[in-house]
């Protein structure tokens, strides 16, 4: 097993964070518990390359998630909101590399965003530069498109101790527990003049709130 004399690893956890909830911040406390991470730094787009555009503009998302934060090892990180053009996954990457070359990165991704990989922007470059942590229900399960069965079978790893010999290049699958709660729901809830209260942390709530976020237009 090749060990580089690797750091710690550090977690990333990207997102439009709009508006970020408590489902995003505990994913991150239970990726970096499992995995004995350095750190996760949640990283909010700009320009999202496959959603629609943020309904909040950048700034206010950003002050909103470091309002949120209240754990040492949680780091917002601005660097895709201080770059112009798409938010693309792998030039972000590659500043982290350049960053943090002697830690293993893992990007922590959803089951769907996994199952849409081959659509992302040079999708075969992401393992240059990272490990892919896989974040799903227990018990659940999934087929993929064959490009990606393909990866699988040569870079998919059980161990997570794995993740801290190489710097990249693997593909871990960690079960655990998630909250069934997401950005979309938030905001169609505060459209619908429904509570929110226990789904985004307390300063989150207080931001939209006292700025009218998310509200229908009347």
């Amino acid at each position: 097993m090749i060990d580089h004399g690797l750091e710690q690893p550090i977690g990333i956890l990207g997102g439009t964070f709009d508006p970020v909830h408590v489902g995003h911040l505990r994913l991150a406390i239970e990726a970096l518990e499992r995995l004995g991470l350095a750190h996760v730094r949640l990283i909010p787009l700009n320009n999202p390359n496959h959603r629609t555009s943020p309904m909040v503009e950048a700034q206010r998302r950003l002050q909103m998630l470091q309002k949120s934060i209240d754990h040492a090892q949680l780091i917002v990180d601005p660097r895709e909101l201080e770059r112009e053009g798409v938010s693309y996954t792998i030039d972000t990457l590659v500043t982290l590399r350049a960053d943090f070359a002697n830690h293993p990165l893992c990007l922590l991704l959803g089951a769907d965003a996994f199952k849409g990989l081959c659509g992302w922007h040079r999708w075969e470059e992401l393992l240059d530069y990272c490990h892919l942590v896989v974040v799903n229900r227990p018990g659940s399960n999934s087929d993929f498109e064959p490009r990606l069965q393909q990866l699988l079978e040569r870079v998919q790893i059980a161990d997570p101790d794995i993740l801290r010999c190489v710097p990249c290049g693997r593909i871990l699958f960690l079960s655990i527990p998630l909250l069934p709660i997401s950005s979309t729901d938030v905001r169609a809830r505060i459209a619908d003049g429904r509570s929110i209260s226990y789904l985004v942390p307390p300063s989150v709530h207080q931001s939209i709130l006292q700025n009218e976020y998310y509200k229908s237009p009347k």
